[in-house]
Formats: C-alpha cells, sequence, structure tokens
C-alpha cells in the first residue's frame, strides 16, 4: 500500500556541470511526478526572454546618410556592415547601461570585433568580421550601445535619436539557448521521481549561472503579486537556509569525523561541539586549540575534508548567520 501524503517532496539536491564558461547544465532533484517540467518550462521561458544583455541600438557613421549608403575604399556596403555589426556581442563595462563609443579605422585593414574593446566596452566575440578596408579608406563611427531584454525593432528606437543616427534591430538577450530534459531517479525504491537537467548557453556577456540566477528572480519577482494579494506567506530567507544541506552537515556532532580518540577529546575540551565550528576557524585558530598536536591537526582537517569542506572555508552569508545562530544556542 502506497504512503498517504501532504506535502510533496521538495527536492534537495542541486548540481551543476560547468561544460565550457560559456555553457552549463543545472540539475535539481529529487521532484515529484511532473514537478519537473512545471518549473523547467517556465524557466526556460524566463531565461529566454529576460535575461539582460546589451546590443548596439544605433549607429552613425561619417558620411553615410543611411543604411543603403556606402563608405569610400570599404567593400562592404553600410547595410552588410550593420548585418556584422549585429553579430558582435558587447559588454558595458564599469556598470554603465549606455555608452556612446567613437571608432576610427584607417586602411588597409580588417576590422574585427577584437578592435572595438576600450575602456567602456569588452566584446565577447573578438573574432566577428566587421568590415575590410582599401589603402585609400578612412571610417569614422560612433555606435550607441544600451543594456536591455529580449528584441527591440528598430521602428521602437528611431524616434530618441540624434540627427545623423541609424536606428538597429537590437537584440540584447544574451542566452543563446535553453534547454531541458527530464529524467527518473530512484527515491527510496521508488523510481518515479523526477530530475530536471537545464543546460544554459550564452553568448559571454553573462554567465551561464548569472543567467539561471536573474531568470529565477524574474519568476519569483511575477509570483509575488500572489503573496500580496491573497496572504501567502512566503518562505524566510531564515526558513530557506534551514533547509540547505551545507547547513544541515555543519551542525551535525564531530563525533561523525570519526577522530581518535586524542583528537577528539582536544576539541571536546575547547568546547567545538559541531563540524560547522571547526569550518569557521581559521588554520591558526585551530592550530591553537589547547594540546592539539600536528598530528591531531592534520587528521582534522583531512576528515573535515572528507566531510566535504575545509578549515576556513568561505561559506554563503546567510549559512554562516545561521550556523551562528547555530552555535550560540548550543552554548547557553
Amino acid at each position: 500500500m502506497k504512503k498517504i501524503k501532504t506535502t510533496p517532496l521538495a527536492p534537495q539536491e542541486f548540481e551543476v556541470e560547468q561544460i565550457s564558461e560559456n555553457e552549463a547544465n543545472i540539475m535539481a532533484f529529487p521532484f515529484e511526478t511532473g514537478y519537473a517540467i512545471s518549473l523547467a518550462h517556465p524557466l526556460r521561458r524566463f531565461l529566454l526572454s529576460s535575461s539582460v544583455g546589451y546590443a548596439p541600438i544605433a549607429i552613425k557613421i561619417e558620411g553615410a546618410r543611411h543604411e543603403f549608403d556606402s563608405v569610400r575604399g570599404m567593400l562592404e556596403d553600410i547595410s552588410d556592415f550593420i548585418l556584422n555589426l549585429k553579430d558582435i556581442r558587447f559588454k558595458l563595462l564599469n556598470g554603465a547601461t549606455e555608452a556612446d563609443v567613437n571608432y576610427s579605422f584607417a586602411g588597409p585593414c580588417e576590422v574585427k570585433g577584437s578592435d572595438l574593446n576600450s575602456d567602456e566596452v569588452e566584446i565577447v566575440t573578438p573574432e566577428t568580421h566587421l568590415a575590410t578596408l582599401n589603402e585609400d579608406a578612412t571610417l569614422n563611427f560612433t555606435i550607441k550601445i544600451a543594456q536591455g531584454i529580449g528584441y527591440v525593432p528598430s521602428e521602437d528606437i528611431q524616434d530618441e535619436l540624434e540627427d545623423g543616427y541609424i536606428s538597429l534591430d537590437a537584440y540584447f538577450t544574451p542566452v543563446r539557448s535553453a534547454t531541458y530534459k527530464i529524467e527518473n531517479v530512484l527515491v527510496e525504491d521508488n523510481p518515479n521521481f523526477e530530475r530536471v537537467v537545464l543546460n544554459i548557453r550564452t553568448d559571454g556577456q553573462i554567465s551561464p549561472i548569472d543567467a539561471f540566477r536573474n531568470s529565477l528572480e524574474v519568476m519569483y519577482a511575477q509570483l509575488a503579486v500572489f503573496n500580496s494579494e491573497i496572504s501567502i506567506k512566503a518562505p524566510t530567507t531564515v526558513e530557506r537556509v534551514e533547509e540547505n544541506p551545507d547547513l544541515k552537515k555543519l551542525t551535525t556532532n564531530i563525533d561523525s569525523l570519526g577522530l581518535s580518540a586524542r583528537s577528539f577529546n582536544c576539541l571536546d575540551r575547547s568546547s567545538i561541539k559541531l563540524i560547522g565550528e571547526i569550518v569557521l576557524m581559521s588554520p591558526n585558530d585551530l592550530k591553537n586549540v589547547k594540546n592539539l598536536g600536528k598530528k591531531s591537526y592534520d587528521e582534522i582537517v583531512e576528515k573535515v575534508q572528507e566531510f566535504g569542506f575545509a578549515v576556513g572555508a568561505d561559506l554563503a552569508d546567510d549559512v554562516v548567520t545561521a550556523l551562528k545562530k547555530k552555535i550560540e544556542a548550543k552554548e547557553a
């Protein structure tokens, strides 16, 4: 007979597989049947529609009045030049959300994405071809770059531009692809639980993890209206942290480390009861524990590492706060 449930199982495992600098698999499990796709599908939509990126929205080219014009000595006409420009992916620096960047080139030369790097912008597609100039050519232009989401047609940009600028269709989205698959996982002899594997590939303006984080923030913001309207209590930060698997390990008694009697007694006499207390200590603090010799120190460091942590490790701020409260409660 199946067990009767009053709440669905909440997933506890979260893993990231970094495939390359711009691609990663994000996995979470175990989900009840049907829950994985219910979360994966909207997350994919948010990734593709709401990730913040940068794009050229307008260009002013010396000697060119419109996109069907040409520049003397440049192989490409202006329309081809603009198509090449749209393939170049920009990233504004120093927290800027908009910038006008001036460029000047003299031939003969090939102008590529890497030639557009400056103190204001970084090019994340450096090998992309832009233009070919002969020995008589001079190319002077200004690109207006902005931060945004999604796609904005040139018609919506034109009215806000100064004279001389040619508006461009702006494709801001830095996520090149977002796909997911649902796999079955075994939980307590039940093979009907699910794991979601979300593959994210970006153009380099943003990392896959940051893109995923941003999509979660957008998703939470969209759902927040229901909390305000029907007074559903959202989990507090403390409640979410309490479910953190790392915190559960860190608040485990040092008995679980399997230390020798000498090492255990040194820690116990110093009132160090939890594994998290060791992790919060610096290596020097641990070495200075009374009567703790080098052999015992090395043993403790090794056992803590086997448990998945390190002495003096950098923990998330919310985990540190929750852990310190647990330690204070133990001492009270």
